[in-house]
C-alpha cells in the first residue's frame, strides 16, 4: 500500500461496505457523513484503487472494494478478540446499533431488558426505532429487526426468537353494558378497536378475520398500545398478547377459551451485517433474553 495509508480508515471502509451508505455509515460509528466521505476519499488515494460505486442503491463496492472487504473483517474480528482477551470485550464494539422492532416487544419486553445491553457495550449507542411500517433491512437503515415472519429473500439471516399468545380482552364496565358474549357469533353485536386497515404491513397483524370472519375495527389505531388504551376506556373489545394485558384491572378475557391466537417474533438481519461484532453481540443477548422468558410469552390470560 502506498505511503500515508491509515489503518483507522478500514473502519469507515468497512461501515461503508457493510451499511450501503455515508449517512449511514456515520450513524453506526457515531460521526457524520463528511467524515466518512473524506476517510474512504483517503484510503482510495492510498491505496490507488476505487472502492465503491455509487448507484441509486446506494455505495456498491468495486471488485477492489471486494478484496478489501474480506481483510478488512478479518482485522476487525481480531481486534475485538484482543480486547475480549484483555478481559474487556466491551472495547471492541463501538458506534451506532438500530434494532427496528414491533411495538409491542420493544416497549414491553425489550425496554426494560436493553439497558443491561448497553452496560456491558458502553462505549455503543443503541437506537430502539420502534414503528407499524419497520424500516426495510434490505435498504441497510437498521442493523436488526424482530419481525413477525422471516423474509424470503436469502439474503436475510433469520433466528426465530419465541412464540406468543394473545387473546380478546374487554373493560370491565363495557361487557356489563353489552349483550353477553357466550360464543363467537355473539360478538358480531359488539364493537372492535384495531389496526388502521390501509396500514397493516403484515398478515400477522390481521387479528380480527381469524377471530371471526369479516369483524371490522370501529375505531383504528396503527399504534398497539393507542388500542389498549382505547380499549380499557370501554370503546370495544380488543385483541391483545397477554403480556400486555396481564395484570391490568382494566382488561377482562373474552371467549379466553376459544380465541387463542399464537404469533412468533423472528430476529432479521442482513447477511451482510450478520457477523459484525455488533450485530452478533445483540442478536446473542435477544436470543438469550427470549429463551429465559418463555413462560412470560406462553402465559395466557385470566
Amino acid at each position: 500500500m502506498r505511503r500515508g495509508f491509515d489503518w483507522n480508515d478500514l473502519r469507515f471502509f468497512l461501515a461503508v461496505a457493510q451499511v450501503g451508505t455515508l449517512t449511514g455509515a456515520a450513524r453506526r460509528l457515531g460521526t457524520d457523513h463528511a467524515t466518512v466521505s473524506r476517510r474512504i476519499t483517503a484510503l482510495e488515494s492510498a491505496i490507488g484503487a476505487k472502492l465503491f460505486e455509487r448507484t441509486p442503491q446506494g455505495y456498491l463496492a468495486t471488485l477492489s472494494g471486494e478484496r478489501l472487504v474480506a481483510h478488512a473483517e478479518a482485522m476487525e474480528a481480531e481486534a475485538i478478540a484482543a480486547t475480549e482477551g484483555l478481559g474487556r470485550p466491551e472495547a471492541g464494539i463501538t458506534g451506532t446499533l438500530r434494532i427496528n422492532t414491533l411495538e409491542g416487544f420493544g416497549t414491553f419486553f425489550l425496554a426494560p431488558r436493553i439497558g443491561r445491553f448497553a452496560e456491558r457495550h458502553p462505549r455503543l449507542k443503541i437506537e430502539l426505532v420502534m414503528i407499524q411500517q419497520i424500516v426495510a433491512l434490505s435498504r441497510r437503515e437498521g442493523d436488526v429487526a424482530i419481525a413477525l415472519a422471516p423474509p424470503k429473500e436469502s439474503r436475510f439471516v433469520t433466528t426465530r426468537l419465541t412464540d406468543y399468545r394473545l387473546g380478546l380482552y374487554g373493560a370491565p364496565g363495557y361487557l356489563a353494558a353489552r349483550p353477553p358474549i357466550r360464543r363467537r357469533g355473539d360478538l358480531e353485536a359488539h364493537a372492535f378497536v384495531g389496526y388502521v386497515d390501509d396500514l397493516v404491513f403484515t398478515r400477522g397483524l390481521d387479528y380480527l378475520d381469524e377471530v371471526a370472519p369479516g369483524l371490522k375495527a370501529r375505531i383504528q389505531s396503527s399504534s398497539l398500545v393507542t388500542q389498549r388504551a382505547i380499549t380499557e376506556d370501554g370503546q370495544g373489545l380488543c385483541v391483545l398478547p397477554h403480556f400486555m394485558a396481564r395484570g391490568r384491572p382494566g382488561l377482562v378475557a373474552v371467549l379466553p377459551a376459544e380465541v387463542d391466537l399464537v404469533r412468533s417474533y423472528w430476529l432479521v438481519t442482513h447477511r451482510d451485517i450478520a457477523e459484525s461484532a455488533r450485530v452478533r453481540a445483540v442478536a446473542r443477548f435477544v436470543e438469550e433474553e427470549t429463551t429465559a422468558a418463555q413462560d412470560w410469552f406462553a402465559e395466557g390470560g385470566g
